[in-house]
């Protein structure tokens, strides 16, 4: 038994124990963000789109043929591939030349838009009628 025991009724922590054990929870809270990071992009590869042969009505030229971005839930041997949709947790196989990688673009900041009407007319500008 130690003095400082005794007197106070509790045991002492040396700063050089309390910064040991500092750093052990930083090393810990390192590694959990590193598993985080990896879990992530895990999840990430695992998102694809799907090539829609069926659609043969475009609007427009520029118009996507690909669909949503579909999960990966198995794959099967000679390149079937099983996917699943996250709105209705449906399950269903398509060949692998079928899909493409998914990447998610960045989310634009939302209150920091500065919107320019092309409708307006500059300042210096002046409206001449054609002759």
């Amino acid at each position: 038994m130690s003095l400082y025991l005794i007197i106070f009724g509790k045991a002492y922590h040396l700063p050089v124990e309390l910064e040991h054990k500092r750093k052990f929870q930083l090393q810990e809270l390192d590694e959990l963000c590193l598993e985080a990071y990896e879990n992530s992009r895990i999840y990430k590869q695992k998102k694809v789109l799907l090539f829609n042969s069926r659609l043969k009505l475009i609007a427009g030229k520029l118009r996507s043929r690909w669909d949503e971005p579909f999960v990966i839930t198995n794959i099967f041997p000679y390149g079937a591939i099983e996917l699943k949709d996250e709105h209705t947790n449906n399950t269903f196989q398509v060949n692998g030349h079928k899909i493409k990688p998914f990447h998610e673009g960045p989310v634009p900041p939302v209150g920091d838009i500065e919107s320019i009407s092309l409708m307006e007319l500059a300042p210096w500008t002046t409206l001449v009628k054609p002759v």
